[in-house]
């Protein structure tokens, strides 16, 4: 899908999708109310070694209770509704050093999980979610690295009207070098197109999102092909320290 049909395919989306005009806050400041987290390696619900918390005002991926990663790979998921069509908005800061036996590639590394599988399906071993992964990494003092990419966790997705041959694509992003707050939108049409937006810049775009790939977990074989069309929202935990604040959401439902 070019560019001029990728932008008149959204309006004609956006002409027919009912519009929330109010945000509704995901996140509440002071609890994890609503958020269920799972580990791999542990049960669902178990918060192993206190990964996630709140602190002043931010939820935060800590790793100060432990010491080596040991394929500890997390994800917190708001699980109050699924969602289909929507605006999301966050901020996100990395802060802190890179821990002890974490892969090379989790250096400021974490993301925005879309259209997860429940994690009541999620297999005990299993590092993530069935999900389009908004991708978000941090610069690492020089060389261009993108953030808003898209990553696929047992899925596929088409760029340019063609299946994205690689599991992770770069966006058109600048490089954040500083441990600064980053805004990051992502608006979605179910399985049928997603933008990635920064700064009112929208730097990535990718349709008809689907189950598929290399890390389809063996629970999910069957559904190989089917569209995604809606499913939970969930925030990574890779191996460095990061922050989010600010998880607002507007539906189109």
């Amino acid at each position: 899908m070019n560019i001029f049909f990728t932008y008149i395919f959204t309006i004609v989306l956006s002409f027919f999708l009912p519009k929330n005009n109010e945000w509704e806050y995901l996140f509440n400041g002071k609890n994890l109310d609503g958020w269920k987290i799972k580990i791999r390696g542990h049960k669902l619900g178990d918060n192993f070694n206190n990964t996630f918390k709140v602190k002043d005002g931010t939820l935060k991926v800590s790793y100060e209770n432990y010491d080596s990663f040991d394929d500890k790979f997390g994800h917190i998921f708001f699980t109050n509704k699924k969602y289909k069509n929507y605006h999301l908005s966050l901020e996100y800061k990395f802060s802190g050093n890179h821990l002890k036996g974490a892969p090379g590639w989790s250096i400021k590394n974490s993301g925005v999980m879309l259209h997860c599988q429940d994690p009541e399906t999620m297999l005990i071993e299993q590092d993530f979610p069935v999900s389009a992964e908004t991708q978000l990494l941090g610069g690492l003092g020089k060389n261009k690295r993108t953030t808003a990419n898209i990553c696929t966790p047992g899925t596929d997705v088409d760029i340019n009207s063609k299946k994205a041959k690689a599991h992770c694509i770069n966006s058109t992003s600048k490089t954040y070098h500083e441990d600064d707050w980053v805004k990051i939108e992502v608006i979605v049409y179910s399985d049928s197109l997603i933008h990635h937006v920064i700064d009112n810049d929208t730097v990535l775009t990718y349709t008809n999102i689907r189950v598929g790939g290399d890390e389809v977990p063996s629970n999910y074989i069957n559904k190989i092909g089917n569209p995604l069309k809606e499913g939970y929202i969930s925030l990574q935990s890779e191996g460095h320290p990061v922050e989010f604040r600010n998880i607002k959401i507007k539906t189109n439902e």
